[in-house]
């Protein structure tokens, strides 16, 4: 029989979003691949898909249903490696897999950004830092994505086998690329734009942590000196008709698309100049990574995310997130000097593709899956 791994987290479309190449890698060495999560999407290179009840919030009732279900499929199949994702879908599988991995069973984890860090709020760390701390006693390896959550659970001494750092989920830099001028242009004129737009990018769920709220107020910063400056903004969420209604208070309606939900985000993002980015705490964000791939330099708020990916009068600037005098001056920097929009846009692609494209993630995590299989392989033969 085939060995059997088991992926899971909160919610499907994280896999589909994120993971289908680390999927079709286990398929391909002839594993069976299972996939626990809440929701109803279909998942290619999946042999058995479980629609679970986990939810987000670490009070829901239905997360104790989801801790039972999983208990159940854990016991009643053999797996040899299980991989969870996400905060609930973390804490939910290890306490879960806590009896499996004592007679054997790898227990992996990818923390995609702590909750508790620099400057988060004291009741996250209250509230998820104890939790994380306890629960790396339960887990073979925390997989982090950005130095300092690193450095967090080394400091802290987590006390988890081991503790890796890899370059987040990985970018398809064959379909986030640049467009060529005759291309671009093509496209804005069909999307409505002038040529001497400056198009700013920001593609984020309408929400207290992505802090649309500080972009609006940047563009109103310039809308005299740069009126041709466009700020669009792709997502949904709670807080849209708010940062709507902030835009026309500040005068700024016109200069500020809102784009809703889309899909062709690979094709918004390289018709565009720059990328922006309000976040208050971040992992490693997949849309930074995704626009400078596509060639634009980026100017975004300080957090453990974009200093990760961003370094000053490189690929662009990381700026404090109350100052949106600075972000202001730092679009209109840009805006007046093409050729550095340019040079950046070449420095944060040649970035990506070193060390963040898709090919180079899934390289980096088959070394250390294919780890934990040779252990398996030393345990099976040491036994005959």
């Amino acid at each position: 029989m085939p060995n059997k791994v088991l992926f899971c987290a909160t919610v499907d479309y994280h896999f589909k979003a994120f993971h289908i190449p680390i999927l079709k890698w286990f398929k391909e060495k002839g594993w069976e691949v299972h996939v626990a999560a809440s929701g109803e999407n279909e998942l290619p290179y999946v042999d058995q898909k479980y629609n679970i009840p986990i939810q987000r919030s670490p009070f829901h009732k239905m997360n104790i249903t989801a801790y039972k279900e999983l208990k159940s499929i854990i016991h009643n199949n053999d797996f040899k490696i299980i991989h969870c994702h996400t905060p609930m879908g973390g804490v939910l599988t290890r306490m879960a897999a806590k009896q499996t991995r004592k007679n054997g069973t790898e227990v992996l984890y990818t923390a995609h950004g702590f909750h508790f860090c620099k400057g988060a709020p004291m009741m996250n760390w209250l509230l998820y830092y104890p939790i994380e701390k306890m629960l790396a006693a339960y887990t073979d390896c925390l997989i982090t994505i950005n130095e300092e959550d690193y450095n967090l659970a080394i400091s802290h001494r987590f006390m988890s086998g081991e503790v890796e750092h890899v370059h987040g989920v990985g970018v398809d830099t064959e379909r986030f690329k640049p467009m060529n001028s005759e291309e671009k242009q093509q496209l804005r004129e069909k999307l409505g734009y002038k040529p001497d737009n400056l198009l700013l990018f920001y593609a984020a769920e309408f929400n207290k942590n992505k802090n649309q709220q500080f972009l609006i107020k940047s563009i109103a910063e310039i809308k005299e000196t740069l009126p041709n400056a466009k700020l669009l903004l792709a997502g949904e969420g709670a807080l849209q008709d708010s940062c709507r209604k902030l835009a026309s208070e500040l005068g700024v309606d016109s200069m500020v698309d809102f784009l809703g939900y889309r899909k062709d985000i690979v094709n918004l993002l390289p018709m565009c100049d720059v990328a922006v980015a309000s976040s208050l705490r971040e992992g490693l964000p997949v849309n930074i990574m995704e626009a400078m791939a596509c060639g634009l330099p980026v100017v975004a708020t300080e957090n453990r995310g974009h200093n990760e990916l961003i370094q000053n009068l490189y690929n662009g600037w990381t700026i404090k997130p109350e100052n949106s005098q600075d972000m202001a001056n730092k679009i209109f920097h840009l805006a007046s000097n093409p050729n550095l929009i340019t040079i950046l846009g070449e420095n944060g692609r040649e970035r990506i593709e070193k060390n963040y494209n898709i090919k180079a993630v899934v390289t980096e995590m088959s070394h250390l899956y294919e780890k934990y299989m040779k252990e398996m392989e030393g345990v099976r033969w040491a036994d005959q």
